[in-house]
């Protein structure tokens, strides 16, 4: 496969990571007074309560991608459905087809239409591309702008900042009853959650493993009521390793959650199978 269309289609991947979803009529909340101290347990509660809750959601992106000083630009589609699949079709300036990819909660498949060759695999293959560490359920929270479910609540500490209530841990570990392998039981999160005070939205997040030099950013802005919930209209990240420092903006033209929804992915018997 080429090796730069392969690149492209890792930015899209973590920009579709890092996704959230947004209608028409943009909401903007000026904050009144002063606000007060709350416990770290009440603010989860109220990010909770305002959590994007879904079974079956589907959204027309636009991105662009900077990754160490060179720019791309895609159109694309997405499908989820809740604690199952993720399906992008991405499509260049052209209009058609390029590339095809279907990610669950332990296999991760991908059709390149340029080059007639398809992929068959694992996490491991979008944690060695993009130079990240994600499981399914990290990526579909990112995508919605929830906090992880996996993950432990309660060592984190809230304070205010810059107008903002914010949520810190330097020791987030993953809940037992999701660990699947040693890895996982060994992961330990620093993150930084940045809430809304008035609608208990996240607006920034910033996580970074321990023992590793990476570090994910993300800010999410312009809100807008879908379905009575709130989403960003557009969100820009920065995600920085050792090696490389790749910026991403998204915007959304259209989102829905009507379901169900089909996730087609066959794969052409003409097509070569590759493997990384």
């Amino acid at each position: 496969m080429n090796k730069k269309f392969v690149s492209a289609l890792g930015f899209v991947l973590l920009g579709l990571i890092l996704l959230t979803v947004f209608s028409c009529h943009p909401q903007k909340k000026i904050t009144r007074e002063p606000i007060k101290d709350k416990r770290a347990d009440s603010l989860f509660g109220l990010l909770k309560k305002n959590e994007f809750k879904f079974n079956y959601l589907s959204i027309k992106f636009s991105a662009d991608v900077s990754f160490n000083k060179n720019n791309n630009s895609f159109n694309g589609n997405v499908r989820i459905k809740k604690d199952s699949a993720i399906w992008i079709s991405i499509t260049p300036a052209l209009g058609l087809e390029a590339a095809r990819i279907l990610i669950t909660i332990d296999t991760v498949k991908m059709i390149n239409r340029l080059a007639s060759t398809y992929f068959i695999g694992d996490f491991k293959y979008i944690n060695s591309l993009l130079k990240t560490d994600l499981d399914y359920d990290m990526l579909q929270s990112l995508l919605v702008g929830n906090d992880f479910s996996s993950y432990e609540n309660d060592v984190f500490k809230a304070s205010i900042d810059n107008k903002q209530y914010l949520l810190s841990t330097v020791g987030r570990g993953k809940l037992k009853k999701h660990l699947k392998n040693t890895e996982d039981s060994s992961r330990i999160l620093m993150q930084d959650i940045w809430l809304d005070p008035e609608t208990y939205k996240i607006t920034r997040v910033h996580i970074k493993e321990l023992q590793e030099n990476k570090k994910l950013e993300a800010e999410y802005s312009d809100f807008a009521t879908v379905n009575s919930l709130l989403f960003p209209n557009k969100i820009e990240f920065v995600v920085v390793n050792e090696k490389t420092r790749m910026e991403i903006k998204i915007e959304n033209s259209k989102v829905s959650t009507t379901g169900p929804l089909e996730f087609p992915f066959n794969i052409s018997s003409k097509y070569n199978r590759i493997n990384y």
